[in-house]
């Protein structure tokens, strides 16, 4: 039985490990961006509104807010995207587990986007009253 200090991929330290796992983010934001729709259009969405956010904010926590719900959004899309993934690898039997991983994640996309609209709303309401 091998240990985790026999995992190649494990050795890595420092800088060497750094540049290894940007690598590696990278490659998973490429994997979301053209296997997913729903993350095209999220990813698009943020850069769009992104600089509506410092037009919005009166100020840098405001700011801060719009912009951390939107980067909430992404974050919650790549983990829906990476469980999904997960569970068509292991099959694409149609069982009760995997239709509840799959719904439970996508519902963890639901609660991101509310939380993005009642932030984004709050902010709007405020800056027009």
């Amino acid at each position: 039985m091998s240990s985790p200090q026999d995992n190649p991929h494990k050795g890595r330290t420092g800088l060497d490990r750094i540049i290894h796992a940007a690598g590696y983010s990278w490659a998973g934001l490429k994997a979301a961006y053209s296997g997913e729709s729903a993350f095209r259009q999220e990813t698009w969405l943020c850069i769009l509104a992104a600089p509506l956010a410092f037009w919005l904010a009166k100020t840098w926590e405001q700011a801060a807010l719009l912009l951390g719900s939107l980067l909430v959004v992404i974050i919650v899309e790549l983990l829906n995207s990476a469980i999904e993934a997960v569970v068509d690898r292991v099959s694409f039997e149609r069982h009760e587990l995997s239709k509840r991983a799959k719904d439970i994640a996508s519902a963890a996309v639901l609660m991101a986007l509310l939380l993005a609209a009642g932030v984004w709303g709050a902010a709007i309401w405020q800056h027009l009253r």
